[in-house]
């Protein structure tokens, strides 16, 4: 039997971090190795809840040669440290964090040429699964209407979500355009016949919704819909190791959730 992945996760004190380490604790394919939290935390030094031995939370990362692979969700500091040590000890790196502005993001794409590095705005295998179904079905239905609908909670700030905009892009390329081409945000009044080729967006704000996504396909005297509906949060945590596990021993290289889909499926 392969030995489990030694893992570190950053950010250890955020909502993803406790989520990641309510189940990582209790699964046999890791070995967490250390809970990285912000050097201004107010629990550096209390040991982690439920972890074996004498894990504490800590701003200082491992020696050389004991860690795999670390989950990211911090922020663009912490990311940036994250990013540091990887690339020093040849370790694999999977990131949630979001927010980076664009110089960032090129230190990030440069960085797939020395470590296994995985990153997504949204770890739901599920949200994965509906993308490349979409995918395939904007490309084959290109003369169908397309419109994408979305619900969060009442306390959601920005609109439509960032998956939806992921979605909207995943079918623009698969019919060789751009949101910026084709999205429609908003349709009020006397709007006239839809033009040709567009992609529609609907909002909704209300409750507790953790995230729905719906997208509509529709021709002439028949509809496809293609919906995911997440209930409850812990499916980015668990979307997020399931990366970590297959990223783990990979060469370097820029990855995605789609291309652990694809391996497993070419399996």
């Amino acid at each position: 039997m392969a030995r489990p992945v030694r893992l570190a996760i950053n950010g250890a004190t955020g909502r993803m971090g406790q989520a990641l380490l309510g189940l990582v604790k209790d699964d046999p394919r890791f070995v967490l190795v250390a809970a990285i939290a912000s050097s201004t935390s107010s629990k550096l030094g209390q040991p982690v809840d439920g972890c074996a031995g004498a894990l504490a939370y800590t701003h200082e990362w491992p020696s050389a040669g004991s860690l795999d692979v670390v989950v990211d969700f911090s922020g663009p500091a912490g990311l940036a440290e994250a990013l540091t040590y990887c690339e020093s000890h040849g370790v694999a790196l999977v990131t949630g964090t979001t927010g980076l502005d664009a110089t960032f993001a090129q230190r990030l794409n440069a960085s797939a040429s020395r470590i296994a590095l995985l990153r997504a705005a949204n770890f739901s295998l599920g949200v994965a699964v509906l993308t490349r179904l979409l995918r395939q079905a904007a490309a084959s239905l290109p003369d169908w209407d397309l419109d994408i609908i979305e619900a969060h909670h009442n306390r959601k700030e920005d609109a439509p979500s960032g998956t939806a905009l992921a979605l909207g892009e995943a079918a623009a390329s698969a019919r060789g355009t751009s949101l910026r081409e084709s999205a429609v945000y908003a349709r009020e009044g006397r709007v006239g016949p839809r033009q040709h080729g567009t992609i529609g967006f609907a909002v909704v704000r209300g409750g507790d919704v953790v995230g729905e996504h719906e997208v509509l396909l529709m021709g002439q005297g028949e509809r496809i819909e293609l919906t995911h509906r997440a209930t409850d949060r812990s499916i980015f945590a668990r979307g997020a190791l399931e990366a970590a596990h297959w990223l783990s021993g990979r060469p370097p290289g820029d990855y995605d959730l789609d291309a652990m889909l694809a391996d497993r499926v070419a399996r």
